[in-house]
């Protein structure tokens, strides 16, 4: 399927592994030019180097940190008049409901919601004046089904939910859709700290730890980035101008829900 995008350009946050890679490696097989962001400096600039060789597509490479101002100001000067916008960022640490303060909360506020509404209300103006534009939030399925030991996660990206559910009814009308994509488990490094984590804690190898976890998921098995990707892409494209404010859940039936 002709995605109808190639040509526009698309900033992709925490992109240089996992899920954010995904989406950036999807858009450049539509034709999608790329600025990429991550605090890595090495792994981002190896995954822009292969993006370009495989893809063909020009490749801006960013290292910054995009939940602090200075990062926030390195960023938009390189990816002024994007078309497509992907907000994407690592959750913040699990724990009990009495372990966090409010330094803590900021934080994840700061990382998972008031960055990505920073960047939406930065580059959608640019997109609103032509007529087009494209925003995919990458938030988790913790919004859809709160998991208890991800509180500030649970708390942080809600609140992107609620505003990007209004934002996007406001901004359809000028040709620019939002929508959420909501992850369960895939087969990326948060995956493997995971079940790291559970192989420590009862006793049993990673292999088991994995399978245990692939048990809960009526696929069967973990999530790919390419599959996630595919997806992203697709919101992204041309045939989607239709789909506005949504979450579109991507974790293999894991959660158990009619609607």
């Amino acid at each position: 399927m002709d995605l109808g995008i190639k040509g526009k350009r698309a900033l992709v946050c925490a992109s240089s592994k996992g899920l954010g890679r995904g989406c950036a490696e999807a858009l450049a097989a539509a034709g999608v030019d790329l600025v990429l962001n991550a605090r890595g400096a090495e792994a981002l600039e190896e995954t822009a180097t292969h993006i370009r060789d495989t893809y063909g597509v020009d490749v801006v490479a960013v290292a910054a940190d995009v939940s602090s101002s200075d990062g926030q100001a390195t960023l938009l000067d390189a990816a002024k008049g994007v078309d497509i916008l992907v907000n994407n960022a690592g959750g913040p640490p699990p724990g009990l409901w009495s372990d966090w303060d409010r330094d803590d909360f900021i934080a994840a506020l700061d990382a998972n919601m008031l960055a990505p509404i920073a960047l939406m209300k930065a580059l959608m103006p640019g997109m609103i004046d032509k007529g087009w534009g494209r925003v995919v939030n990458i938030t988790s399925g913790s919004v859809k089904a709160p998991i208890p030991q991800l509180g500030l996660s649970n708390s942080a990206r809600a609140g992107l939910t609620g505003y990007a559910a209004g934002t996007a009814r406001q901004v359809a009308q000028f040709g620019v859709n939002v929508n959420n994509m909501l992850p369960g488990i895939h087969a990326t490094d948060r995956a493997i700290s995971l079940d790291t984590g559970v192989s420590k804690a009862q006793g049993i190898d990673m292999a088991q730890a994995k399978a245990n976890r692939e048990a809960t998921i009526p696929a069967r098995r973990y999530g790919t980035k390419e599959e996630f990707g595919a997806m992203c892409a697709f919101l992204c494209s041309q045939h989607a101008g239709f789909i506005v404010g949504q979450n579109i859940v991507l974790d293999g039936g894991a959660i158990n829900a009619t609607i």
